[in-house]
């Protein structure tokens, strides 16, 4: 009964097509692309680093080949050289992030052998190697540096960074750096509260767990010694720890931290791949799956929702294959399907949340011992591709979704104003009917992965989108309204902001909220004094003023505060109510 059950559902879910993946790597590059060899492999990005609107793939240096960067022309791939180069050391991560908020990427890389790469984009793709004086640590020093995460941790508009180490010895521990927003960074690993002792971490990423508008931290460790880590953002510059009373300390050879909101409810959710059978007592079996509870907490349903992966996890992504608003999962593994046990697995979720391995897609012909993984979109066709670096000298694959579908798709790409330039931490919802779509900005996840910038979203039969919404760390709300579908659209932060319109406190009226210039409010006769505060999101009072309360009209210049969002304070003498407002 419970298989027929599962073919119909199955059965219902192809009826808008059938998903269909291609390994076309031989075809797309005018060359053998290989990364070559490594323990425990390297990260992959697939992210358009040139913002010509197609998605590029990098690959991080190794013993026998510097750095590899391949330009998407049209839907193929050329080798281009950007002169970037690592100086024939090993690296581990590579990845790209605006560090200045001027509009173009800037490229970032580590290595396990203790050395750090940062190239300022000076434009039109030149670089510039700002390591030595950016105040990130010098090179060749004994630390292993692993993963890199970026986020703005203190939502000052320029993303920070975080660097994961894999140190068995547990003498060098991960490492927060302040972006100082003038192109150095500083160390705040300890006043932030991140602990200085060795966690063997693989990867981190920054995401939003509990949705108070602050970027958290979690981090998958590796081996019993230390369970994973998530670090709640306090919103003063300093984090907690909250592993144990979050369910999320878990016991297992974490490899990943892939994060998105599988079931739409608005929390976002964490994926971690691992080993299977474990190897010590108390660990968790095969890969987790983390549903967040929206309480704060985490309940682990691999299980239940057949994602535990009984082989050797590495690179985890989720994707929507057939762009029917289900959110899949795609998992790498480093064994090759000869010993009996997944090669890699690409689960197709039934629309109720229980996936399934999937059969004829093509994927199932992979055979090689893979890392890490990311998508991205060849084509600019709406489905998502998927990238993989393979180990032991063999080419990467490149899996172009050819899949049949008369389903629609959305692209959603940002630009912050007043956040960060890239929209990184940004929640994306997104309204079709009765259903509502969510999606969340990163930069660095997966195993060290780096996915499109742009936010997919599957839409089904749906021709047209209701609205889509973008809160961004600054506070700041874009809504758009009536989307046709099959299109990228790009949101600039504050070129559509939500009305809030007037509000009103203790009988005192404020209007309007976003404001630009002025801020109005009205009150009763009999009101007594009144003082109003403008506050920043930092808690700093940058305008206090007294009105006499014999008249009822009266008016604050803002002309001369910044954009951004900020709190507004009004005391009658009664009582004291703070309100949130948006200044553009």
């Amino acid at each position: 009964m419970k298989r027929l059950l599962l073919f119909l559902i199955l059965s219902v879910q192809y009826l808008f097509g059938q998903v269909e993946f291609r390994n076309d790597e031989s075809v797309l590059f005018d060359q053998e692309t290989i990364y070559g060899t490594s323990v425990l492999g390297p990260s992959i990005s697939f992210f358009d680093f040139d913002k010509d609107g197609w998605d590029d793939i990098t690959m991080p240096a190794s013993a026998i080949n510097d750095f590899q960067f391949f330009k998407n022309v049209n839907g193929n791939f050329q080798a281009i050289d950007l002169g970037i180069t690592s100086n024939n050391i090993q690296a581990r991560n590579a990845i790209w992030v605006d560090i200045d908020n001027d509009g173009d990427n800037d490229f970032f890389a580590t290595s396990d052998l203790g050395y750090l790469w940062l190239y300022r984009n000076e434009g039109n793709n030149i670089f510039t190697n700002v390591t030595s004086s950016s105040g990130l640590p010098d090179t060749d020093t004994n630390i292993p540096y692993w993963g890199s995460s970026w986020g703005d941790y203190n939502n000052d508009g320029f993303l920070d960074l975080f660097i994961s180490v894999r140190d068995f010895d547990q003498e060098y521990g991960n490492l927060l750096f302040r972006n100082n927003g003038n192109g150095t960074f500083i160390d705040v690993t300890e006043s932030a509260g991140i602990p200085l002792q060795g966690q063997i971490s693989f990867c981190s990423a920054f995401f939003d767990y509990n949705n108070d508008g602050h970027q958290d931290i979690y981090i998958a460790n590796d081996k019993e010694i230390s369970p994973n880590s998530l670090y709640r953002n306090n919103g003063n510059g300093t984090f907690t720890d909250v592993s144990l009373v979050s369910g999320t300390n878990l016991i297992m050879s974490a490899m990943s931290t892939t994060i998105d909101d599988y079931n739409n409810d608005g929390w976002l959710d964490i994926y971690v791949t691992n080993l299977f059978p474990p190897f010590f007592e108390d660990a968790t079996a095969g890969n987790a799956f983390l549903v967040n509870n929206g309480d704060g907490t985490f309940t682990n349903i691999a299980l239940e929702n057949g994602t535990r992966f009984e082989s050797i996890g590495w690179g985890a992504v989720f994707l929507d294959a057939l762009n029917n608003s289900h959110k899949d999962l795609y998992v790498s593994a480093s064994a090759s399907g000869e010993t009996g046990i997944l090669s890699s697995a690409l689960y197709l979720n039934d629309g109720q949340g229980i996936y399934s391995i999937s059969t004829n897609t093509g994927i199932e012909d992979d055979q090689f011992i893979s890392y890490s993984n990311a998508i991205g979109d060849i084509q600019n066709d709406g489905l998502q591709d998927i990238v993989v670096i393979n180990a032991n000298n063999e080419p990467i694959s490149l899996w172009n979704n050819t899949s049949t579908t008369d389903n629609n798709w959305l692209k959603v790409t940002l630009e912050g104003t007043t956040s960060n330039k890239m929209g990184i931490g940004s929640k994306i919802k997104v309204g079709v009917g009765d259903h509502v779509y969510y999606g969340y900005t990163l930069c660095g996840e997966g195993y060290m992965n780096q996915n499109s910038n742009a936010e997919f979203f599957g839409l089904g039969d749906a021709t047209t989108v209701d609205y889509i919404e973008v809160t961004w760390l600054s506070g700041m709300i874009d809504h758009i309204e009536n989307i046709d579908s099959n299109q990228t659209i790009n949101i600039i932060e504050g070129s559509h902001p939500l009305r809030l319109d007037e509000f009103t406190i203790n009988d005192i009226t404020l209007y309007p909220n976003p404001a630009t210039n002025a801020i109005h409010f009205t009150h009763p006769e009999n009101q007594q004094e009144i003082a109003i505060s403008i506050i920043d999101i930092q808690g700093k009072v940058i305008k206090k003023q007294h009105f006499d309360s014999t008249i009822q009209e009266q008016t604050i210049n803002i002309s001369d505060i910044a954009s951004g969002i900020y709190f507004i304070s009004i005391d009658d003498t009664q009582k004291t109510v703070i309100k949130k407002i948006v200044i553009l």
